[in-house]
């Protein structure tokens, strides 16, 4: 007798996640609050295929025989290395860089769509996940990294997160890597060292100044016992970063508007009360911190150029604040950087209150379409992480999906072909009348399809059996109003009589009738 063949097992591979129609549905109006703000700035749709040359993605990836620690790759059948995009700024710059000649300068457009990453997944660490970038090439001015900024900080506000829930923090590359040539840690050789210095600073959220300090010096031993090794600085090295790490910086407004001078003039109620990160002081301490470096103050006049312009256009510090201990991308950014922070204390998934941290940022990278060109081309941007966006604004309840109508389903009571005809000629007056309707396609009998539309959470159950039929009239009954009546009913008989929330009407006025029915439970919802 044969063995009989093992049933295959179902699996999901670690780090990817299913999504159901709510979690589309909001990711769909979050990106459509975002898209609107992108093109109020004048930017313009784009988009790039998933896959790239592996070596078009950059420097940034590891030079191995098989690069594939990072990226997903293969090779196609002209031994080429092919790389699942790894985010979507890389592909762009390729874009950029192959069609120059052709494109407006400065190029402005947006893009949004899945990246892939090939570690080791974890808590808050997918292995695909969706990303929405903006990005301006060909603009070497700070104007470009200020508009960036205000576009994230608009962005932020167009989803419904209000100030104060809020923050986009903004640094400079430049103010970083002159304190480390401040402290000797310039040129190739010290490469490894910097990429631990950023790394410690980068941690300034998980592990608070001391943890920083720590993991500047000898190292850190973290509550669980594990040791993380340090950079190995002497005191008077960190001592010039710890001027640095000035996220605590906060400068308190009450009852007065004019009582600090980067909130002079702007608008703000007599009962606010507001904290914002000190962006005056944050430029000060990096200019004293990076006083004998040129690339370090070349990067703190930029800073002060960006709070000038952010000043100008109406975004204060309670927006966009100055904030040196920021980092981002250890290889990537070569000028300003910026990073939106979500600072409302906000329930996870499992309910749990906590800081939901940074959910997007970017900065200048002057470097990635240069590789292609051989000659300067500035460039900057930024990514939302849609993801992570969308969880927090779930969770504040910015995203609500409620207001979805489910189908209409038409029952199936007879399955002739004549009948079947009659019932999609419903479904298509229906349909045609912008109703979403369905023709129920399984094979069960009238309750197990009233279950059906009651799992799917239909509003209403067009039905029509043989006495309908011949009476030329249909059923429709209100789901949603016979649940709610249903609840008030005592036992199955009283229900029988009642026949709550269903009326009879004639055959040539579905149409109406359901739309009435749909009209009256949407009063209902508005009036809730």
């Amino acid at each position: 007798m044969a063995a009989r063949s093992e049933k295959m097992k179902a699996r999901l591979p670690r780090g990817l996640v299913d999504r159901g129609a709510d979690d589309i549905r909001a990711v769909e109006k979050m990106v459509a609050t975002i898209r609107e703000v992108y093109e109020l700035y004048g930017f313009e749709p784009a988009d790039q295929p998933l896959i790239e040359y592996t070596d078009a993605l950059g420097k940034f990836l590891p030079d191995q025989d098989r690069p594939n620690e990072g990226v997903f790759s293969f090779q196609d059948d002209d031994e080429q290395w092919l790389s699942l995009r790894y985010d979507l700024t890389a592909p762009m710059a390729r874009y950029v860089a192959e069609n120059y000649e052709r494109l407006p300068k400065p190029f402005r457009s947006y893009r949004s769509g899945w990246v892939f990453r090939n570690e080791k997944p974890g808590p808050g660490r997918f292995r695909q996940f969706m990303q929405f970038d903006a990005d301006t090439v060909g603009t070497p001015g700070v104007a470009a990294d200020a508009e960036m900024a205000m576009m994230m900080a608009d962005v932020m506000e167009a989803l419904g997160i209000k100030r104060g829930d809020y923050v986009i923090r903004v640094n400079n590359r430049k103010v970083l890597d002159g304190v480390l040539e401040a402290i000797g840690l310039g040129g190739d050789e010290n490469a490894g060292r910097r990429l631990t210095v950023l790394r410690a600073i980068d941690k300034l959220d998980k592990v608070g100044a001391d943890g920083v300090r720590d993991l500047l010096g000898k190292g850190r031993l973290d509550e669980s016992g594990d040791f993380t090794k340090g950079a190995g600085l002497d005191e008077k090295q960190i001592s010039r970063i710890e001027p640095l790490l000035g996220r605590s910086a906060y400068t308190g407004i009450s009852n007065s508007r004019s009582k600090v001078r980067p909130l002079v003039g702007r608008d703000m109620a007599e009962d606010d009360i507001l904290w914002v990160e000190n962006s005056i002081g944050s430029i000060e301490n990096a200019r004293l911190s990076v006083v004998d470096s040129a690339v370090g103050c070349a990067g703190v006049d930029e800073l002060e150029q960006l709070y000038h312009l952010f000043e100008a256009a109406g975004y204060g510090p309670d927006r966009i604040a100055i904030n040196t201990s920021v980092v981002r991308g250890l290889e990537y950014y070569t000028g300003p950087v910026y990073e939106a922070e979500l600072l409302a204390e906000i329930p996870n998934e499992e309910g749990k209150i906590v800081r939901f941290g940074s959910v997007g940022g970017g900065g200048r990278y002057d470097g990635l379409v240069s590789r292609f060109r051989g000659e300067p081309v500035p460039a900057t941007g930024f990514s939302i992480g849609v993801s992570r966006l969308m969880t927090a604004l779930k969770n504040l309840g910015k995203l609500d999906t409620s207001d979805v109508i489910q189908p209409v389903v038409v029952l199936v009571m007879d399955k002739d072909t004549e009948s079947l005809g009659r019932y999609q000629k419903m479904v298509a007056d229906l349909r045609k009348a912008k109703i979403r309707t369905e023709m129920y396609l399984g094979g069960a009998g009238m309750k197990a399809q009233l279950k059906y539309a009651d799992r799917r959470g239909c509003p209403v159950a067009v039905i029509q059996g043989g006495d309908e039929r011949a009476n030329g009239e249909v059923q429709l009954k209100d789901l949603i109003e016979g649940a709610r009546q249903a609840k008030a009913i005592a036992d199955h008989a009283e229900y029988k009589e009642a026949r709550p929330g269903q009326v009879t009407v004639k055959e040539a006025d579905i149409v109406a009738e359901v739309r009435k029915i749909l009209d009256a439970q949407k009063a209902d919802r508005e009036g809730e």
